[in-house]
């Protein structure tokens, strides 16, 4: 079994080759994570998602620099492109 895996997976790249058709967890630069359907990627980690429903976090602040409770923004996307240099993390989405 181990002969297999190590065989199997020879680069990083190759744990993301695994999630292709699946449902993936993207974290990305600027507080936001995408949760999609893997269809493409490429050495740069830019990623095609579909079935994606994006997350946004945003703290506001008010006038006086007083912190408001945080709220997440969601939405959406039936296809989505994604470039690589705004990917920090891909995992495989848990239930």
């Amino acid at each position: 079994m181990e002969q297999v895996a190590s065989a199997t997976l020879s680069e990083p790249l190759d744990l993301v080759k695994l999630a292709l058709g699946e449902r993936v967890f993207v974290k990305m630069r600027g507080d936001r994570t995408l949760a999609g359907v893997l269809h493409a990627y490429d050495a740069h980690m830019n990623l095609v998602l579909s079935s994606v429903e994006e997350a946004i976090h945003v703290v506001d602040v008010t006038d006086n620099g007083q912190a408001l409770p945080p709220r997440v923004d969601r939405r959406n996307v039936d296809m989505l492109f994604v470039r690589g240099d705004g990917v920090i993390l891909i995992s495989p989405q848990t239930e």
